[in-house]
């Protein structure tokens, strides 16, 4: 098994940024970034709600490396500053001993990319892994053209591969608004921009750039259906809220399109941070869980570092890339002192100069902006819509703990199993309403119903959504073909012996 002294996960602007400050600093360095991703997984939504926006068929895999890395002038400089760069491999997997575990010989990530998958050992990790996208449920959500900011902006700028012909794009603050101007110069017509809130939120010159391009903003209105035929969406219908968040009778707009973009929030990548056993908190300014970490981000994990959106996502990092990139150095120096490539006193002088860029002021509480979004399009789609689409799980179901609908099977004690009971009892958990429904359990691992669970059951048993805790990690973290996830790099012994440890007549003990 190879082993490497620093892995950076992710190649965005703060990975890249960690890779090159920490190889500069004499440390060997390894940076694997999961683009391009197979087509196959976009059409699942992974790791990036796509919304079946991307051209069919992608151009050949070579043409989309060199999109790929056109689209980073980083890599250029990682690669001259001896990075090791890796693109097209993905990170499924981290483990680490712990209480329970003592059989590794160090930290190991699981990697996969076209081929194959393999384990890799590693001293330090910088955990650079960005965020998703927020999703929200409405009725016709399920239909191609619903996809996020994330997704869209990676099929615009890194694919160049976004089929959207007209959008409507769902969130004005600077992330909204900076997704329609993008779309607007890949020569997509952006017909709305559209939020809960009573004004727009994000920069006025956005704000007046769009509405000078004829671009509609409707504000204090929400998505009550999107109407389609054959699964495409062709319209959405869009309806004025009063301050409660309920539909105004009579207020109805359609808005013709084959696109609507969710761009109502980022949510911090935490997956391998959690399966590490990093301490996570509630920070509702940062995009919900994001990991405890010092002002060198530094994670609660001796080995683990983190920078960019994965360490907490606000707006203003839209608009300022350094943001990202200050949290990077920070990252690469201080994984380089760690391992005694440069001298804590170097290290400190120098992180002390990125302090001011890497935590710059952040904007209010973003939660109420996520509650206001998901109340409206409750009160507006009512209960019956899916918040789960993999595991077709509809907001009353997640409500009522019902089974899985697949097992066509009915109880008396199911039918008062409902979570007000069950939370008369005990705290509200997620991953109980997890093993009960199996909301979160689909292809795309939660990605795009976790938040929208938690904001249901906070909002069915008046706790703050803070207080629900986040729904466990479990590896693979994200789906895989069979024919990758088999271990290549298995010891014989073990690939001749297996069938030991599966065998009905053998037993262990304890």
């Amino acid at each position: 098994m190879e082993s490497k002294p620093l892995l950076v996960v992710g190649a965005g602007v703060a990975g890249t940024a960690a890779a090159i400050e920490a190889a500069r600093a004499g440390v060997r360095v390894t940076l694997v970034d999961e683009n391009p991703i197979d087509y196959s997984m976009m059409r699942l939504d992974v790791p990036q709600f796509f919304g079946r926006r991307a051209a069919d068929p992608l151009p050949d895999r070579d043409l989309l490396l060199e999109r790929v890395v056109a689209s980073n002038d980083d890599l250029a400089e990682a690669e001259a500053a001896g990075v090791e760069v890796r693109l097209g491999t993905c990170v499924w997997g981290a483990f680490r001993n712990s209480a329970t575990s003592r059989v590794l010989d160090g930290p190991q990530l699981g990697l996969a990319d076209a081929e194959r998958s393999w384990m890799i050992k590693y001293d330090r990790l910088i955990v650079a892994a960005g965020a998703r996208d927020l999703a929200m449920s409405f009725p016709g959500s399920g239909m191609a053209g619903v996809m996020g900011a994330n997704g869209a902006h990676a099929l615009m700028s890194r694919y160049q591969a976004l089929t959207s012909r007209r959008m409507v794009v769902l969130g004005s603050g600077d992330l909204g608004l900076a997704t329609a101007g993008m779309a607007q110069d890949c020569g997509v017509e952006v017909a709305a921009v559209v939020d809960v809130a009573s004004s727009a939120r994000g920069d006025e010159a956005l704000v007046s750039r769009l509405q000078g391009a004829g671009v509609e903003l409707y504000t204090s209105h929400t998505v009550k259906e999107a109407v389609g035929s054959a699964g495409e969406i062709e319209s959405v219908v869009l309806v004025e809220i009063d301050d409660d968040c309920e539909p105004v009778a009579g207020t109805e707009k359609v808005v013709a399109a084959d696109t609507v973009c969710l761009a109502i929030g980022l949510v911090p990548n935490v997956e391998l941070l959690g399966l590490l056993g990093c301490d996570l908190a509630f920070q509702s300014d940062l995009g919900g869980w994001v990991p405890d970490r010092d002002d060198r981000v530094r994670t609660s994990v001796e080995s683990v570092f983190v920078a960019g959106d994965v360490a907490g996502f606000h707006d203003g990092m839209v608009q300022d890339a350094e943001i990202a990139r200050s949290q990077g150095r920070l990252a690469g120096l201080a994984a380089a002192e760690s391992l005694g490539a440069i001298a804590e006193a170097e290290a400190l002088a120098r992180s002390d100069e990125l302090q001011p860029t890497a935590y710059d002021a952040i904007p209010a509480d973003v939660l109420s902006g996520w509650r206001r979004w998901h109340r409206s399009l409750v009160n507006a789609g009512g209960m019956n819509v899916f918040v789960c689409q993999c595991e077709a799980v509809t907001r009353a179901e997640v409500i009522g703990l019902q089974p899985p609908r697949f097992l066509e099977w009915e109880s008396q004690q199911a039918g008062r199993r409902g979570l007000r009971a069950q939370s008369g009892d005990e705290p509200v958990n997620a991953d109980r309403v997890k093993r009960l429904t199996r909301a979160g359990m689909g292809h795309c691992q939660g990605r795009l119903c976790r938040e929208q669970v938690s904001l249901l059951l906070a909002d069915e048993s008046g706790a703050d959504i803070a207080e629900i805790p986040c729904m466990s990690y479990r590896p693979p973290v994200r789906p895989l073909p069979l024919r990758i996830m088999w271990p290549h790099d298995e010891p014989e012994q073990v690939r001749q012996e297996w069938p030991k440890w599966f065998s009905p007549t053998h037993r262990v003990l304890g």
